[in-house]
């Protein structure tokens, strides 16, 4: 199939909050709980600000880059494990938000933090059996820890978009593999308030496994080796599980450079991934060979094999911020200010 990345736009809030000033509130040695993460700080979403906002803003900066009609788009996905709605879609709203309404079909996706990829992979479908023109694949989330739970150190706020064609691409998708599980490693049942972990279990043989095992089925498929590639991407719930996997696989450093995002901004859950792929493709020369293979807990990995195109350098990128200024900028949050506005403090009275 001839599809691939027509354009992509990406949004994180602007604030932040340091480990340090986690651990403070806890008791806890919060510097060295994000050393051992490799986290410096994470973002957190405004009062205004959740998983619609966040997914709008980065797909209007991805139709604007791309000059797309919004009419022509046939569907949109959004992939996120923080859906504002128990029962209703984020979708619908982001499509009517974005003018794309109302000839398309959306819906939302969940799988943990592989929900963005999930979405990816239905666009490819539709779009490369001519069904419809462009695609949508968005990957967002607003994630949550109970608070001094070890989560609360990296769960962060942001998200990414992926306009999926045929026509002008910047990036074009030559193969795709995933490798799913039945691995129970992280959980939140209806109504639960946040979500449950399996502790150091969630590496081994959770991530760990199904990360390197679709890493090694798309080296298969594509007939590739690490080598081969200019980027690599990894799901990133902390700074050190895409290293350490990573160097498994025989990657370096300088491919990995670009993709890893979260010791700046903390895990975005479902949009982790994206947005270390927006940020390699902010810096990618045409024929650049990528390769992203993202996680979901549950669990399951998607992967793709892409290569920049001569239109990659082409892409009116005035529009929207480039993913290096998320990773810089931020005001920084004190606990109290952070707690209030991740909903930790409840106002008493009826």
């Amino acid at each position: 199939m001839d599809v691939g990345i027509v354009s992509y736009g990406a949004y994180v809030p602007r604030y932040r909050i340091t480990p340090g000033e986690i651990g403070r509130v806890w008791g806890a040695d919060g510097e060295g709980m994000g050393a051992s993460l490799n986290v410096k700080r994470k973002s957190v979403p405004a009062p205004d600000e959740d998983t619609i906002t966040i997914s709008t803003e980065a797909l209007r900066v991805a139709l604007l880059r791309g000059a797309i009609d919004p009419q022509e788009i046939g569907a949109i996905y959004v992939g996120s494990e923080s859906h504002p709605y128990a029962v209703k879609p984020t979708a619908t709203v982001v499509a009517q938000a974005v003018g794309a309404t109302p000839y398309l079909t959306a819906a939302d996706f969940e799988f943990a933090c592989k929900a963005g990829t999930a979405a990816i992979q239905t666009c490819m479908g539709l779009v490369g059996s001519g069904m419809i023109r462009y695609g949508i694949a968005i990957g967002a989330d607003t994630s949550q820890g109970a608070p001094g739970d070890a989560l609360e150190y990296s769960a962060s706020a942001g998200g990414a978009a992926f306009v999926i064609g045929r026509e002008h691409l910047i990036a074009r998708i030559r193969h795709t593999a995933s490798y799913t599980t039945d691995t129970p490693d992280f959980w939140r049942r209806e109504g639960q308030r946040y979500p449950s972990h399996s502790g150091r279990f969630t590496g081994e043989p959770a991530f760990f496994r199904h990360v390197t095992e679709c890493a090694r089925r798309m080296f298969e498929v594509a007939g590739t080796q690490p080598r081969d590639y200019q980027h690599v991407v990894f799901h990133q719930p902390n700074g050190k599980f895409p290293q350490r996997v990573g160097k498994q696989l025989g990657f370096t450093e300088e491919q990995m450079r670009y993709g890893l995002v979260t010791p700046y901004i903390g895990n975005t859950y479902s949009g982790a991934a994206l947005i270390g792929l927006a940020h390699v493709l902010d810096h990618a020369e045409p024929k650049d060979r990528i390769l992203v293979v993202g996680y979901g807990s549950g669990a399951g990995s998607d992967a793709f094999d892409l290569d920049a195109t001569e239109e990659v350098g082409e892409l009116d990128r005035s529009f929207g911020q480039p993913v290096s200024e998320f990773l810089e900028q931020g005001i920084e949050l004190p606990y109290a200010v952070y707690a209030k506005f991740r909903g930790k403090i409840h106002m008493g009275g009826s």
